[in-house]
């Protein structure tokens, strides 16, 4: 997982805690040739947590690499989810925060 790990480093050092204020969400994502992990985020925190939630508020299926490029900004991820790339399942809109929460 170096290259998930070095992601998730990437994120909890770009998240925006303002952007969070008010939220209680649970980011699942499901990495096809890696490990899962989910982001919650609570009211302006952030956790990030290897594994999978009981009961996420929606849920990113992917690959590493395509994770990876939407995570720092190579690929736009309504394009991926355009083109099957990304698969996404529960509360859609939610997953269009993601931006918001993680700016470049």
């Amino acid at each position: 997982m170096s290259s998930s790990s070095t992601t998730l480093d990437n994120l909890q050092s770009r998240f925006d805690p303002q952007a969070a204020k008010g939220m209680d969400d649970v980011f699942q994502f499901n990495v096809s040739d890696a490990d899962d992990y989910y982001l919650q985020v609570q009211d302006g925190t952030l956790g990030i947590h290897q594994g999978e939630h009981d009961d996420p508020s929606v849920t990113l299926t992917t690959d590493s690499a395509t994770l990876k490029g939407i995570m720092n900004g190579e690929i736009d991820g309504m394009h991926a989810f355009m083109s099957g790339k990304l698969k996404a399942t529960g509360n859609l809109m939610l997953a269009t925060k993601l931006n918001t929460l993680f700016p470049r």
